[in-house]
C-alpha cells in the first residue's frame, strides 16, 4: 500500500512540474520585437542535451533562455541582436550573465546560466540591442534546490 501511495504521490509531482513548467514561458513585446524568456533549474534539461550545449547541469545552476521574434515582418521570424544582462538576488548580490547565441535552422535563442540558493528569487535584468535601439527586459523567478 505504501508503495502505491508513493507511485501516485509521484505521478501527481511530475505532472504538476510539467504544468509548471508549460506556463513558465513567458512572452514580452518590445517595441518590434517579440522577446520569450524563461528562467528554469538546469537539472530540468536531459544530459545529453546540457552537454551539446555545454551547460552545467546542477542543483544550483539556474538557465535563463531568451529568444527574440520580429514582429513587423511576416511570420515573425527569429532576430538576431545583442544581448547582455545581470542578475541580482533579495540580498542585493549581483551577478552577471554571460549569454551564449545558439542557431539551429531558422531559429536563434540566447542561453546564460546563474547560480542560486533553494527558495532564492532571482531578478533579471536584460538589455537588448536592435540596430541601435535598446530595449529592457526585467522578470524575477524564484528557483529550488531540488
Amino acid at each position: 500500500m505504501k508503495n502505491i501511495i508513493n507511485s501516485i504521490f509521484l505521478i501527481v509531482f511530475f505532472a504538476l512540474s510539467i504544468i509548471g513548467l508549460a506556463s513558465a514561458e513567458n512572452m514580452k513585446k518590445l517595441g518590434g520585437l517579440n522577446v520569450h524568456y524563461i528562467a528554469l533549474g538546469s537539472t530540468f534539461l536531459t544530459p545529453e542535451i546540457a552537454k551539446s550545449y555545454g551547460i552545467e547541469r546542477s542543483r544550483y545552476k539556474g538557465l535563463v533562455n531568451i529568444s527574440v521574434l520580429d514582429n513587423t515582418q511576416e511570420g515573425n521570424p527569429a532576430k538576431t541582436v545583442f544581448i547582455s544582462g545581470k542578475a541580482r538576488n533579495d540580498v542585493g548580490q549581483i551577478k552577471s550573465l554571460d549569454f551564449t547565441e545558439v542557431k539551429e535552422g531558422d531559429a536563434v535563442y540566447y542561453l546564460a546560466q546563474v547560480s542560486y540558493s533553494n527558495e532564492e528569487t532571482i531578478y533579471f535584468d536584460i538589455r537588448i540591442s536592435d540596430k541601435g535601439q535598446q530595449h529592457n527586459l526585467k522578470f524575477s523567478q524564484k528557483f529550488y534546490v531540488d
